[in-house]
Parts: structure tokens; sequence; C-alpha cells
């Protein structure tokens, strides 16, 4: 019995080769998992000296099983997919997901808080509106209930925070670009979260250091409807041929899928071969950028791990009463995905 002492369940599924949200579930009923789980987590508890701490499952089971998923935008694919997985995951975990839009609206980001705490969640998720989001009232909420954020990171508030390496994202891209064709621009909007900051901030940085002098287009619009921005933005620079470079890097793939369709109507032709007008390139890996025309060069986020390491970082608070040792943050690294665009 026991090669070592395992401190909380994290620690035991890492050890026992199980996943946090399977030892969870096995924990609150050993038959909801397969036989031959259930026999290799039963070994482990044979092996390792470790008990799950009852009376903390207990107040969590008092507290609900209730999870509050919170998005900026839900009709985006983009969170539509990070939603759908990170409710899987607390399904398979036992617990019962609800996913919550507040539609660029702060105030209604205010009131989905509210409704959150009337159902007494054991804990939340919440990618929140970022700039435009009310610091203190999210800062009061994080106090009450257990709270990890991810996507959009306010800094300091909650107990940790999941998310892409925005700086690595924009690097992948900006140094493909340099080195198959003519340097980018940085096309941009009004920024709606830090993210969008993060990265025109690390496309000056590497323009910099690459030698080339950063060039950053801004086109006129807020809100959340990308796609139309990027469509009128992209229309007015072509018409007026203010674009620099043929080269154009979108902050975002909506954007970017937006100034595609600018240029079909303008008549360029998007894409690396030497017949083409233009290269457009964004970030993201949305989940339609495959299937514009041409398809889009982009850097891809890794739903999987992010939505894993999400739930995985929740549970943990839960099961630790609320409260972790200090706030720490997951940055995911991107991949680049080269497509037809550039």
């Amino acid at each position: 019995m026991g090669e070592d002492k395992i401190k909380n369940m994290e620690e035991f599924a890492a050890r026992s080769g199980v996943s946090r949200p399977t030892v969870s579930k096995y924990f609150n009923d050993p038959n909801s998992v397969r036989k031959s789980t259930r026999i290799r987590i039963e070994a482990a508890l044979e092996r390792y000296d470790y008990r799950p701490n009852v009376y903390a499952i207990n107040q969590n089971r008092r507290l609900t099983k209730n999870i509050g998923i919170v998005v900026p935008f839900v009709a985006d694919p983009f969170f539509a997919e990070l939603a759908r997985n990170i409710e899987q995951r607390f399904i398979a975990a036992g617990f019962s997901p609800t996913t919550f839009s507040s539609h660029g609206s702060p105030q209604h980001e205010n009131e989905i808080l509210d409704t959150l705490r009337s159902i007494r969640p054991a804990g939340v998720l919440m990618a929140p509106l970022g700039r435009a989001s009310d610091r203190s009232s999210i800062e009061k909420f994080c106090d009450d209930v257990p709270t990890v954020l991810f996507d959009s990171n306010i800094e300091g508030v909650g107990e940790a925070f999941v998310g892409s390496n925005n700086m690595q994202f924009v690097q992948l891209s900006v140094e493909y670009l340099c080195r198959t064709g003519e340097p980018p621009i940085f096309l941009e909007m009004s920024p709606v979260n830090p993210n969008a900051n993060k990265r025109r901030n690390a496309f000056i940085q590497t323009m910099e250091r690459l030698g080339f002098e950063p060039h950053i287009v801004r086109v006129d619009g807020e809100g959340w409807g990308f796609e139309e921005i990027g469509y009128k933005g992209g229309l007015k620079l072509i018409s007026e041929r203010s674009l620099p470079t043929k080269s154009v890097l979108c902050s975002n793939d909506r954007l970017a899928i937006g100034f595609l369709a600018a240029c079909y109507e303008q008549g360029l032709r998007v894409g690396h071969k030497a017949d083409c007008d233009i290269r457009v390139a964004g970030h993201d890996d949305h989940p339609f950028s495959r299937f514009t025309c041409p398809s889009l060069t982009t850097v891809s986020q890794d739903y999987e791990a992010i939505s894993e390491r999400s739930v995985e970082t929740l549970l943990a608070l839960i099961e630790s009463g609320g409260t972790g040792d200090s706030r720490h943050e997951t940055l995911f690294e991107g991949k680049l995905v080269m497509r037809a665009s550039a």
C-alpha cells in the first residue's frame, strides 16, 4: 500500500494515467466509468497512499453540480466549438454545465453573473469581454464563486487563466509571410478584448526584430460583427488603392473572412502564386477558415488543449474549496496552417 503520499485528486489522476474528469466521475459513482477504467483506478488506489477528501466532495455536492460557462458571443463558431468541448468534459465528470452568451454587452455580462449566483454553481468558466467588462463586478463574482478565465484574460482576476500565446501566434505568421514574400501590414479593428492589443504589439516587435517597418492599418467599426467590418474596411482600402503592400495579415480570421470577400468583389486574385494580386492571412483557425475561397492561411488555436486544461483547472479549484495557492496562467502555442490564401 502506498509508494508515496498524493495530495489531491489532480495529482492522483496524473499518477494513475486517467484523466482528471474521469477520476472525479469515478469517485462520484464508480459504476459510471468503464470496467477497465475502474480496475485501473482501483489498482492505483492500492498502489498509492491516497483517498479523496470525502468532506470536500460532500460540500461540493451541497453546492450543486451546476457549472456555468460564459462566452462573449455563442453564435461565433470559435466560441461554440470551445463551449461544446468544455460541456462534454464536464458532463463526463458528472456535472451539469450551462452555457451563457453575453452578446458583446457588458450589462448583459453582469446580468449573467447575477443569474449564475441564483443557481449556486460549483464553479464557472468565463471568457470575459475584456476591455468592455465591468472589472469590479467580475472581481466580486470571482471572490464568491470558484472561477477560471479562459481565452480573454483580465489581469489579476480569478484564480487562473487558460488561453493562447498571442506573441507566439503572431511571430509564426509574420516570419512565414516575410520569408515567402513581401512583408505584411497588420489589419485590425477597434480591439474588443486584450488579445487584439497583444497581437498588435507582437506584430510590431516581430517586424522590428526582422528589420522591417511595421505598418498598422485600422479599419472603422466596433462590436462583434468582425466579418462586416473586414468587408467594408477592405472595400475602402482596395478602392482607394491605399494598401502599401501585397501581403495582409489580419488580427483574426473573422476579420480576414470579410476582407477576402472585399478582395473578390474588387476583382483581386488572392493567393501565393505568381499570378495572384494579394496574400491574406489570419489568426485562430476559425472553423470556417478552411472553407473560404481561397482557403485561409492562419495560426491554429488548440481547442482541445484549452478546453481540457480549463476544465481540469476548475475541477481542481472546486476540490480545493475554491481557492488556489496563487493565480496562475497557462498559455498554449499555436501551429501555422498554410493554405491557398498565402
